[in-house]
C-alpha cells in the first residue's frame, strides 16, 4: 500500500500538473498559427486571381489597339469587316467576346474567297478568250497561205498546159480566172433535179492541183522547179506537202 500511494503521489505531484499546464497553454498558439496560415493562403489566391484577371484585361486591350493601328482601309479583310457595319474602334460583335469575332472574321474570309473565286474565274475566262482569238487568227492565216499557194498552183498550171498544147483545164478550177465563169455557165444549164456537189475546201483543191502538176508536168510550186523525170523529182523534191519544206 506504500508504495501505491508513493505511485499516487508522484502522479499527483507538482511536477506532473506542471507538465499538464506547460502542455495546454501551447494549443490556442497553433490554432492561430493555423488560422493565419490559411488567411494568407486565401489571401494569395485572391491575389492570383486578381493577376489573371488583369493579364486578360491587358491582353484585350493590346489585341484591340493592335487591331486598330494593324489593320487599315488598304486591308482587304478589313474593308469587308467595314462593309458588313464594323466600324474602326469599336468591340467586335454584340458583346465584343471572341466567339462574335471569330464568326465575323469567318464570314468576311469567305467573302475574300468567293472574291477570290470570282476573279480566278474571270482571269480563265479571259484567257480561254484569248486562246481562242489566237487560234481563229492562225486559222485565218493559214487559210490566206493556202490561197496563196492554191493561186501559185492555178498560174503554173495555166502555162504548164499551155506549153503542153492543153487548151481547155482538166477542171475549170485548176486555172485561174476561169472557174467563175464555167460555174455560170453550168448553172444555166443545170436541171433543176441534178445533184450538185458540195464545194471543195481551199486545201482540196490544193492536194488535187499540186497532185496534178507532180503527175502531169513534174512540178513542184514550192520548189518552183520542173524536174526533168519522176526520179529527178523523187529525189530532189522533200515532198507532196507545204510542210515537207520547212
Amino acid at each position: 500500500m506504500k508504495l501505491n500511494m508513493a505511485e499516487e503521489e508522484d502522479y499527483m505531484s507538482d511536477s506532473f500538473i506542471n507538465v499538464q499546464q506547460d502542455i495546454r497553454p501551447g494549443l490556442p498558439m497553433l490554432r492561430q498559427i493555423r488560422e493565419a496560415r490559411r488567411k494568407e493562403e486565401k489571401q494569395q489566391e485572391a491575389n492570383l486571381k486578381n493577376r489573371q484577371k488583369s493579364l486578360k484585361e491587358e491582353e484585350e486591350e493590346r489585341r484591340d489597339i493592335g487591331l486598330k493601328n494593324a489593320l487599315g482601309c488598304e486591308n482587304k479583310g478589313f474593308a469587308l469587316l467595314q462593309k458588313m457595319g464594323y466600324k474602326s474602334g469599336q468591340a467586335l460583335g454584340k458583346s465584343g467576346s471572341s466567339a462574335e469575332f471569330a464568326l465575323l472574321k469567318r464570314k468576311a474570309e469567305e467573302k475574300l474567297e468567293s472574291y477570290r473565286r470570282k476573279i480566278h474565274m474571270k482571269n480563265q475566262a479571259e484567257e480561254t478568250a484569248a486562246e481562242q482569238f489566237r487560234l481563229r487568227l492562225k486559222h485565218k492565216q493559214d487559210e490566206v497561205k493556202l490561197e496563196g499557194d492554191l493561186r501559185r498552183s492555178q498560174r503554173a498550171c495555166q502555162q504548164l498546159d499551155t506549153q503542153k498544147n492543153i487548151q481547155v483545164p482538166r477542171e475549170a478550177w485548176y486555172w485561174l480566172g476561169l472557174e467563175e465563169e464555167t460555174d455560170e455557165e453550168e448553172e444555166k444549164e443545170q436541171d433543176e433535179d441534178d445533184y450538185k456537189n458540195e464545194d471543195l475546201s481551199i486545201l482540196e483543191k490544193l492536194q488535187i492541183l499540186t497532185g496534178y502538176l507532180r503527175e502531169e508536168h513534174l512540178y513542184c510550186i514550192w520548189c518552183g522547179t520542173a524536174y526533168e523525170d519522176k526520179e529527178d523529182l523523187s529525189s530532189n523534191c522533200p515532198g507532196p506537202t507545204a510542210a515537207d519544206h520547212d
